[in-house]
């Protein structure tokens, strides 16, 4: 196991918007996620001085800080900095889980670095830290319709007929973090995006 490898926590931040009036929003899937990660491992939240609520737990034997930022997604960073360091974690082993616009409702992929998408949560992280290369896990609330506006869209509740979607995807993200923490990013890959087909040519 990579994470354990290290004799360090893994920080494990799920973005969102505090407060009740955002809590059922597409924006917030991520805390949805820690959430369920937090009662699964009997985890118990608290408010850290930080700015942030943290929940330490045991999640397939390796010790993890959970987290949800209480600064409002665009300030996100102000509070998993001062975290991280004071629970000397490594950012290049840090778990991020957010909502993407770009993958279809239900989707969750895996991947290090890369560009925030125009995701504020994920930008405040990458600027407080100066550092990117941490791991994502990429939730997918879909496109708004025509029309709407994407930040309306975001935080928007899911209607009645995506709840089973919503759930879904909290699940796999679940399963996605548990397949990190044993397997490693390549492996919890290769285990939670779908298998491209192979076209067979005749001989």
């Amino acid at each position: 196991m990579w994470q354990r490898q290290t004799g360090k926590p893994v920080l494990i931040i799920g973005l969102g918007n505090p407060g009740r009036s955002y809590a059922q929003h597409r924006h917030n899937v991520g805390f949805m996620v820690v959430d369920r990660l937090a009662a699964e491992a009997r985890g118990s939240w608290i408010k850290d001085k930080e700015k942030a609520q943290v929940a330490q737990a045991e999640i397939e034997e390796v010790a993890v800080v959970l987290v949800k930022p209480q600064t409002y997604m665009n300030l996100s960073g102000k509070a998993v900095a001062p975290i991280l360091g004071r629970v000397k974690a490594d950012p290049a082993g840090m778990i991020v889980i957010h909502d993407d616009l770009d993958l279809a409702l239900g989707k969750v992929r895996i991947k290090i670095g890369g560009g925030d998408g125009g995701h504020k949560g994920v930008r405040s992280i990458s600027d407080s830290l100066r550092f990117r290369d941490f791991t994502r896990v990429r939730l997918g609330v879909g496109r708004p319709p025509t029309g709407v506006n994407p930040e309306e869209y975001v935080l928007s509740s899911f209607p009645t007929e995506e709840k089973d979607a919503r759930e879904d995807l909290i699940e796999t993200a679940c399963r996605a973090v548990r397949n990190i923490l044993v397997h490693g990013v390549e492996r919890a890959q290769n285990l939670i995006h779908p298998v491209k087909s192979v076209a067979k040519t005749g001989t």
